[in-house]
Formats: C-alpha cells, sequence, structure tokens
C-alpha cells in the first residue's frame, strides 16, 4: 500500500488567490445590498410615519378649533391663583418600619 492509498480522509484544500477575492467580492455585495435595503426600510417607515401624522392631524383639526374657540370665549387665561391667595400646607407622614428588628435573618 502507498501513501497515496492511505484510507486516512484528505483534507479539504485551501482556496486561491482568486478564491478569497471572489469571496470578498460577494461579502463586499451583499453588505452593500444589506444597508441599501435597511436605507430603504428607513425610509419607508419614515414616510408611513409621516403620513399617519398627518392624518391624525387632519382628523383632529376640528376638535383643535372647538378647543381655541373655547379658550376665546372664556376670555383671557385665568387660574385659581390670580386673586393673590397662596394656599400653604403641610404634610405629616408616620413611617413604619417594613420589617421589626426581632424578624430579621442574620
Amino acid at each position: 500500500m502507498t501513501t497515496e492509498q492511505s484510507s486516512a480522509p484528505s483534507s479539504p484544500q485551501q482556496p486561491g488567490p482568486l478564491g478569497k477575492m471572489l469571496a470578498f467580492i460577494v461579502a463586499a455585495a451583499m453588505l452593500v445590498l444589506g444597508f441599501m435595503f435597511s436605507l430603504v426600510a428607513l425610509a419607508v417607515v419614515a414616510v408611513g410615519g409621516l403620513m399617519v401624522w398627518g392624518w391624525l392631524w387632519w382628523k383632529t383639526r376640528a376638535i383643535r378649533q372647538q378647543i381655541r374657540e373655547q379658550d376665546l370665549a372664556q376670555g383671557p387665561m385665568t387660574n385659581d391663583f390670580s386673586d393673590g391667595q397662596i394656599i400653604e400646607g403641610e404634610v405629616i407622614r408616620e413611617h413604619e418600619p417594613a420589617s421589626r428588628p426581632e424578624r430579621l435573618l442574620r
């Protein structure tokens, strides 16, 4: 039996310079295509979001007009403290510990 007819499996050949260059070009093309599709997807989502915002803005225009009319009908903006009265208060809170010290594990 000669060394060429050995039963040991032969290892796969390493790709040559042409194979490596082809693999690099294919990988670079896939990367560029991935970026292109992600940019297109981002643009579609942005345009879709703007369209939804515009549609909601258009549908709520009557409500905004009613709110403006109500504000104008009420007169100048007033709040509850326009007469200068200041309400001051104090809160007293009793703190109860979450657990008693004798029940703590050591």
